[in-house]
């Protein structure tokens, strides 16, 4: 494991993976810091992949702490948004790599949120069949979820994340600094996957969820970090125990099989990766309740802290003609699907939860009473 010494102040979780383990640095101020980096493979080159939302807030700090570890920093400024994450953005990060005649020992940085931290990742496994790669997450949703655990990829048309491939970071920098410049849909957003967290295997973080959702709201900075540390706890833990997703690691999809197709069908950019979860966490909620897992009272709460995060907790008509149907199309290409069946997590009780074949009628009733309720 690549280790640093750590900071006053900095909060550091490990993911423990074998020869593939490595930390997380959650604190203030890391990008400009370049110890932030220390212990990390220092190649001749490194490339800077962020967004050209990001860029003007943080690129030329990042640029500068890192120029202590690389003799060359290159940089690439992407389109923003979960639209341009197919295969022509990918491949620009493949033309600046072999622009530059970057070898195997070629660090690339992932400046960014969810979208430019999965295409780095995808394009680093891609590369030389393999170069390093650091996540450096500047959203909520990226610091608490996407940055950690290895899942890196591409969306299709026909369904989100379906082209990808499993490959670890060497380390995740997550400075609580860059969430002060995160637009407050944005961060409702990431509070979805902070949620999530709760349900599926801690009701005590739950609550306090619950307590500090508008300290959170309003970034105080305490409860934000609290927030980040114990998510990535609680995925730390998840993902040390299947990191390929061959079981365990399934229970992090709450509410993701609803939330994808809302994504795919209402078009990718339309709703926020984290509108769409939150949305679906209650679906899946609901779910559950068909299935006598759960009572009506946790359903309730469920939506109301949801809602409470500034998400929405009705979902869209994806078709005026068969809106079920449409649902239940998108959900097949699902990654969990098996055999065309479609697979759900669903909460098997406060605080636990499991995957498991839903049969069709339930799903389409959680749809139509989805899409209808207030």
């Amino acid at each position: 494991m690549n280790e640093t010494a750590i900071r006053p102040g900095m909060d550091c979780v490990e993911i423990a993976l074998g020869e593939r383990s490595y930390q997380i640095h959650i604190g203030s101020g890391l990008i400009d810091t370049a110890s932030s980096f220390h212990g990390l493979p220092a190649g001749r080159s490194a490339l800077i992949v962020c967004n050209e939302t990001v860029a003007p807030l943080y690129l030329h700090r990042l640029e500068n702490a890192l120029e202590v570890h690389h003799a060359v920093v290159h940089a690439l400024v992407l389109p923003d948004g979960e639209a341009h994450k197919h295969w022509a953005t990918l491949n620009l990060v493949f033309d600046k790599l072999l622009q530059h005649e970057c070898d195997r020992k070629t660090v690339l940085y992932a400046l960014g949120g969810g979208v430019v931290g999965d295409m780095t990742g995808f394009a680093a496994a891609c590369y030389m069949r393999g170069v390093p790669f650091v996540q450096v997450p500047t959203t909520l949703l990226a610091q608490v979820d996407s940055s950690v655990g290895g899942k890196t990829g591409i969306n299709h048309p026909l369904g989100k994340n379906m082209i990808g491939a499993f490959y670890q970071p060497l380390r995740v920098i997550c400075d609580l600094d860059t969430l002060s410049t995160l637009p407050s849909k944005e961060l409702s957003a990431g509070l979805a996957e902070v949620i999530k967290y709760g349900p599926i295997a801690d009701m005590a973080f739950f609550e306090w969820i619950e307590d500090h959702v508008d300290a959170l709201m309003a970034r105080d900075k305490a409860s934000l970090a609290f927030a980040v540390k114990r998510s990535c706890e609680i995925k730390a833990w998840v993902v040390s125990q299947d990191e390929r997703e061959s079981g365990l690691r399934a229970i992090l999809n709450f509410g993701h099989t609803f939330g994808h197709a809302i994504e795919a069908g209402m078009g990718y950019g339309s709703w926020l990766h984290g509108e769409a979860v939150g949305c679906g966490m209650v679906m899946a909620g609901r779910l559950s309740l068909s299935l006598g897992l759960v009572d009506q009272a946790f359903v309730d709460r469920l939506a109301s802290l949801v809602k409470k995060a500034g998400l929405p907790v009705v979902a869209p008509l994806l078709d005026t003609h068969d809106n079920v149907g449409r649902y239940m199309e998108l959900m097949r290409v699902d990654k969990k699907a098996e055999g065309g069946a479609i697979r759900f997590v669903v909460i098997d009780g406060p605080g636990r939860a499991r995957l498991q074949e839903v049969p069709d009628d339930l799903v389409a009733e959680v749809i139509r009473s989805s899409c209808a309720s207030a």
